[in-house]
């Protein structure tokens, strides 16, 4: 891999998985004239439509039994972030000294824009697609991907070193890197998540972490100083593993915080040049909802004034952004309650922010399967609270109304019944909401289908009565 890509044709190159992210590096590496092999550790009867697909640009497919047979003929390998790199395919690559990259890293080698990555437990999409939108705005040539949906591998082709890539980049990702090296690295937020691959929250904040390993002293590193796990990285308190300058945004602490919100307003204190005070935005004019989301607000307005956009210009841009699909999206208002799909929730503490969003009394759809964290924290504010109710669906329903005392808790087998149920409980005035606090696998192929289905529930609600 010795080229001005990391690549040269004559290469040979495993892609181990073949989802949606593996799938892409075999399209984009069959453009370099590299033999392509591909891999997956589940059932072969249910990846015939991937392997077909691998098979159009030239990948053969080997079951993981057979990797023998090839690995002394692999140059190297890529990883998707759905495949933990301990897994036994892996670890196997090791044995043969195979050098195994994620796809995160191989965008990054063949990409000549600089990159704004942006990582944390939640809100990370919601703050990528704005950071994407506030540069679009400022006139810069911009693509988006990565873990927002679209693989980064198939962004950073075709873009030049005059524009920019905004990367959503997820603990998993962060694993496998080894020069990724943004331009601007943003760490939202650190709070229980994945501990069913990782060991301790310890172990999971290490990995977030890593989005910043690489910067040096002409980067810039974003962080919120009210969160204690990113708060930890701030080099007033002798921390210098993050060598790239600092931006912090803080609701708590104004006076240490280079975006902070005084009387309404959001307000930029400059780190270098003229060190007044710059008002950004109002508060009342960025179209998302919650506190957590106004702090990926400060987020996403640090990064692009990092990169160069004129404070004037982000006040309009910011206030034109459209919020994005499943993240606290308003879906319906019928006889007066107000449905709200948040299927984007998948751990306990993103319900604690929807919750706190609303003022409103809320009945609350939840559950799911779960990923490894405690659900403690989500019933103490849920009864703190005094919902007007939760109806749990799901894996994880019994845990949930069996962690319930005081809230009037409900089981429902579908989401169709749970949104039946939901409104059965509701008065006029209330918000439904659908926050799962877990992933989608048990009932949904994906947290999107999962409100979608939500949406089409709601709508039946709406719907006149057939005869």
């Amino acid at each position: 891999m010795s080229d001005i890509f990391g690549l040269e044709r004559g290469e040979s190159a495993l892609i181990i998985g073949l989802g949606r992210s593996g799938l892409a590096c075999v399209e984009v590496l069959s453009q370099f004239g590299v033999t392509l092999y591909a891999t997956d550790e589940q059932d072969e009867r249910r990846l015939a439509e991937p392997i077909a697909d691998a098979a159009r640009f030239g990948a053969r497919f080997v079951p993981p039994p057979e990797l023998g047979s090839i690995l002394d003929a692999i140059d190297f390998a890529v990883l998707s972030p759905g495949v933990g790199p301990t897994s036994p395919v892996v670890r196997r690559l090791y044995e043969f000294n195979v050098p195994v990259l994620g796809e995160i890293e191989l965008a990054y080698r063949l990409c000549s824009a600089p990159i704004i990555a942006v990582t944390g437990t939640k809100g990370k999409s919601t703050t990528t697609a704005l950071v994407g939108h506030l540069l679009r705005a400022c006139g810069r040539d911009v693509r988006v991907g990565g873990n927002i949906g679209n693989p980064l591998i198939k962004e950073v082709r075709g873009i030049g070193p005059d524009g920019w890539v905004v990367a959503e980049v997820s603990s998993f990702q962060l694993e496998t890197i080894r020069a990724f090296k943004p331009r601007v690295s943003v760490l939202l937020n650190v709070s229980p998540d994945h501990l069913d691959r990782y060991h301790s929250m310890e172990e999971y904040a290490q990995a977030k972490y890593r989005i910043s390993a690489n910067q040096g002293m002409t980067d810039w590193f974003i962080g919120d100083l009210d969160d204690p796990y990113v708060a930890a990285l701030d080099w007033r308190r002798g921390e210098t593993r993050v060598l790239a300058r600092q931006l912090w945004l803080s609701l708590e602490r104004p006076d240490q915080a280079a975006m902070y919100l005084r009387d309404g307003t959001l307000i930029y204190a400059p780190p270098l040049g003229d060190p007044r005070p710059i008002p950004i935005a109002e508060r009342d004019r960025i179209p998302l909802q919650g506190e957590h989301n106004l702090r990926n607000a400060m987020a996403a307005l640090l990064a692009a004034l990092a990169v160069g956009c004129e404070p004037s210009s982000l006040r309009e841009a910011v206030a034109s952004f459209e919020p994005m699909a499943h993240r606290l999206q308003r879906v319906a208002e019928i006889d007066g309650i107000t449905y709200v799909d948040d299927s984007k929730s998948t751990t306990p503490s993103s319900v604690i922010a929807a919750l706190r969003t609303y003022d409103a009394p809320v009945v609350l759809i939840a559950g799911g399967r779960a990923k490894g964290s405690s659900f403690s924290p989500m019933l103490e504010e849920i009864e703190r609270r005094r919902l007007r109710g939760v109806v749990a669906i799901g894996e994880t329903a019994s845990q949930i109304l069996a962690g319930l005392r005081e809230t009037p808790a409900v089981a429902a087998s579908s989401l169709e019944e749970a949104v039946d149920r939901a409104r059965g409980i509701a008065q006029s005035g209330d918000v439904v909401l659908l926050s799962p606090g877990c992933a989608s696998f048990d009932m949904f192929t994906s947290a999107e289908a999962r409100g979608q289905r939500f949406s089409a529930a709601v709508a039946a609600l709406a719907a006149p009565a057939r005869a």
